[in-house]
């Protein structure tokens, strides 16, 4: 019979949904109820929980809200940009800039070192010209040589003789045993010296020394004199040209002056004229040049 029924109904109703009871529908709600408030029980507790905690950090930093050390995607890649751009501005050193530097260091310490130096000598040459000029005062301030009276007398009797005009200087030489030394004329020289050997006041009979020199601009001849009868020294000097170095002979007063001169001659190239044998006693007549003269150059450089 339900068949029937349910057949018999018209297509629209059979079509309408069956209306549940209504006492089923709330019985259903009344015991679903407790299933579904006891999730919402949990998280209230959960929220508490984490109230709780949040409440106690407050408290920890002082009221300040806890920090947070876990950085988000976000913020980790705009500090990557800022790291990259700060490295894009900031140009690397390269090896050739740090060698500038170290060969700019190394310039200014030997500026510093030359400029030391420079100071240095400059007041060496201070002191030097200090003592120079302190000994020039001492000597200007020394007393005369205990041979001056002896140089005066020398000059004094060869000018009565011979004239002013023979003599070029005449000083006393400090350096050597304070001898008197007098500086002649070319053409005076051999008559000064023979004045010297044969005046009765001076009887300088010997000769000790005799010997050339060669000071580039000139030549210079040497003699050193003595007198057994007064026991006294002289020194008799002349000045040669360079170009032409010419003197009389003094082998004709005083027969040691032979050799002397012959040296002078092989050594210097100076000419005695009047000597009795002038000739090279070193080397021989076919040696080119004087080896002892500042100009030598030698022919053979392996001799």
């Amino acid at each position: 019979m339900t068949n029937n029924q349910e057949n018999n109904k018209s297509p629209e109703e059979q079509e309408k949904p069956e209306q549940s009871n209504p006492n089923e529908a709330s019985y259903s709600i009344e015991k679903e109820t407790p299933s579904s408030e006891q999730p919402a029980n949990q998280s209230s507790e959960q929220n508490k929980e984490m109230d709780q905690t949040f409440n106690q950090e407050t408290n920890a930093n002082g009221g300040d809200s806890p920090k947070t050390t876990q950085q988000t995607p976000s913020t980790a890649k705009e500090e990557s940009n800022v790291v990259a751009q700060d490295s894009e501005t900031t140009p690397p050193v390269s090896s050739t800039e740090s060698n500038e530097d170290e060969a700019k260091k190394k310039a200014a310490a030997a500026a510093k070192a030359k400029a030391a130096a420079k100071a240095k000598a400059a007041a060496k040459a201070k002191a030097a010209a200090k003592t120079k000029s302190t000994k020039a005062e001492e000597a200007e301030e020394e007393p005369p040589s205990y041979n001056q009276p002896l140089l005066n007398k020398y000059v004094e009797v060869i000018e009565e003789h011979l004239g002013e005009d023979v003599i070029e200087e005449a000083y006393i030489n400090r350096l050597s045993k304070h001898v008197p030394t007098l500086v002649t004329t070319p053409d005076a020289y051999f008559r000064v010296a023979q004045f010297l050997k044969y005046n009765e006041q001076l009887g300088f009979d010997f000769l000790s020394d005799y010997h050339g020199t060669d000071f580039e601009t000139h030549f210079e001849l040497y003699a050193h004199l003595y007198s057994f009868l007064n026991h006294q020294s002289i020194a008799l000097k002349v000045k040669l040209d360079h170009e032409h170095p010419s003197i009389e002979s003094l082998a004709q007063l005083w027969e040691g002056a032979n050799w002397p001169e012959c040296e002078a001659y092989d050594l210097l190239g100076i000419e005695f004229r009047n000597h009795p044998s002038l000739h090279r006693i070193f080397l021989g007549e076919e040696w080119r040049g004087y080896p002892l003269r500042k100009d030598y150059q030698p022919h053979d450089e392996e001799v």
